[in-house]
């Protein structure tokens, strides 16, 4: 009997000294739990990027995904006998510091087949830099993680297949490009994690934007105050020491520009909604920002009970005429059982600059759109301020409530109040506003039949305060 009690004590000291070096075992799963570093491993999508403030958990969690690949142990995907990927870097110093180190935090060193270095010794690889690491998978095969870094400069970027690559911080466009081609026959895997310092960069465009809509593109931003193991205090006082700017990138690893957001208070997460069967009822207006060579902008509204405008269809497309236009409009309406005038018409809202009559043609766009079937209102309040104040209130009232929400079909709106920035003089750069035009057009003509409730500003919140001192003062007496 002793005998069997000295072997279960010989195992249980084996376990604890083998979980003590598996930092990957104690990954997220204690008390406390970072939530969008699970939500980045779960996505399925191939090109996964997060975008994180300083010490938010960005890079651990792409630390910790390359481990769970070249192990083959991811908890949300099929797992591999072997897999062959890339750790790139901006700089071979940067590599050593943080790349390097946070994978080897979690690859224990029981894992490791081989380490070949770049500089320095196999034995002290954490004072080195690694060129690659052999890793034994957990289906009997290798696994071979190399390291790149970006200032090798394209040409180290070619010839081979790889199942992932890693960017830890944004890239040079050309080795992100070079690097989709890596992982092309593979049916490979890009995902980065990085703060966006440097402003409106290639990865605002490809990335945050998606311009070219790729189905595989995801994304999802991280800030102090979604990172569990960052004390509030601390939090606090480098909110306190850091300008509204700085903080943008560094706390919210939002992306900045010099004149800001004209619409900061819009939220993906909160504004965009998956498409649902509208009511009847609900089926109010469509909204038009005309367009031949540039984009033509139309967009279909319905209001609830509870005044929330809902965007639920959308046609955007450039370089066609009046016609086609007013043929797409009648289908998109036709499928979603619009209501018509009373005279049989469909009826919108437009621009009122479609009154005018061009050198090329006796008849306004507004006539032509009535020649094609659809019938237009020109009589819209086109002031840029009211208009922008009134998107504002509809995004985000005095409560810091949603009334405005969005089909996420409606990709080009989508965009465009993302990337909607204020330029010189006080006014928002004139550049893919087609759909944002008429979308003020839409809630500027539309009568409220429950006020939104306006921001208190701090002089009336001041005021406030003094006069409940001032009655609990005279209550006391």
């Amino acid at each position: 009997m002793s005998q069997i009690i000295e072997k279960l004590k010989l195992i249980e000291a084996e376990q604890l000294k083998r979980s003590a070096k598996n930092n990957l075992a104690k990954y997220n799963c204690g008390e406390k739990v970072h939530q969008k570093q699970l939500d980045f491993h779960k996505c399925t999508k191939r090109n996964r990027w997060v975008f994180g403030g300083n010490r938010s958990g960005k890079s651990e969690c792409g630390a910790v995904e390359v481990v769970y690949l070249a192990r083959g142990v991811h908890p949300y995907r099929q797992n591999k006998n072997g897999v062959d990927g890339w750790v790139v870097s901006l700089s071979r110093q940067v590599q050593r510091d943080v790349a390097q180190q946070k994978i080897l935090h979690y690859l224990s060193p029981n894992w490791i087949e081989k380490i070949v270095m770049s500089q320095g010794r196999a034995d002290n690889p954490e004072g080195g830099v690694i060129d690659f690491i052999l890793v034994k998978n957990v289906f009997g095969g290798t696994s071979k993680i190399g390291f790149k870094s970006c200032d090798q400069g394209r040409e180290k970027f070619q010839g081979a297949s790889l199942d992932f690559v890693w960017f830890d911080e944004e890239p040079p466009f050309d080795i992100y490009r070079e690097c989709q081609m890596r992982v092309l026959d593979r049916q490979g895997e890009i995902f980065g994690t990085m703060t966006p310092l440097k402003g409106l960069t290639w990865v605002y465009n490809e990335i945050y934007l998606n311009q070219n809509s790729s189905p595989e593109v995801w994304y999802e931003f991280i800030e102090w105050a979604d990172n569990p193991f960052l004390s509030k205090k601390e939090i606090d006082f480098l909110t306190s020491s850091l300008s509204a700017e700085e903080l943008e990138a560094r706390r919210y690893g939002k992306f900045t520009a010099l004149g800001g957001l004209v619409y900061p208070e819009f939220d993906e997460r909160v504004h965009v909604i998956e498409p649902f069967e509208v009511p009847p009822e609900w089926q109010d207006n469509i909204s038009i920002d005309p367009g031949l060579n540039n984009p033509l902008s139309a967009h279909w509204y319905a209001v609830d009970f509870d005044d929330n405008v809902y965007v639920i269809a959308e046609h955007f497309e450039a370089k066609k005429d009046v016609q086609y236009h007013s043929q797409r409009i009648k289908e998109i309406s036709s499928r979603l059982n619009w209501h018509t005038a009373s005279n049989g018409m469909i009826s919108a809202l437009i621009d009122s600059a479609a009154r005018q009559r061009t050198l090329a043609s006796s008849k306004s766009v507004v006539d032509l759109f009535y020649d094609n079937g659809i019938l237009t209102n020109p009589k819209v309040n086109k002031d840029m301020f009211s208009g922008i104040s009134t998107v504002k209130r509809y995004l985000k009232d005095g409560e810091g409530k949603a009334h405005l929400f969005i089909f996420k079909n409606c990709t080009n709106l989508i965009r465009e109040l993302k990337s909607y920035w204020w330029g010189d003089e006080d006014l928002p750069i004139k550049s893919d506003d087609h759909c944002l035009d008429e979308l003020r057009y839409y809630l500027m003509s539309k009568p409220q039949s429950h006020p939104l409730k306006e921001a208190k500003s701090a002089v009336l919140l001041t005021k406030e305060k003094m006069i409940r001192r001032l009655k609990n003062q005279n209550h006391r007496f």
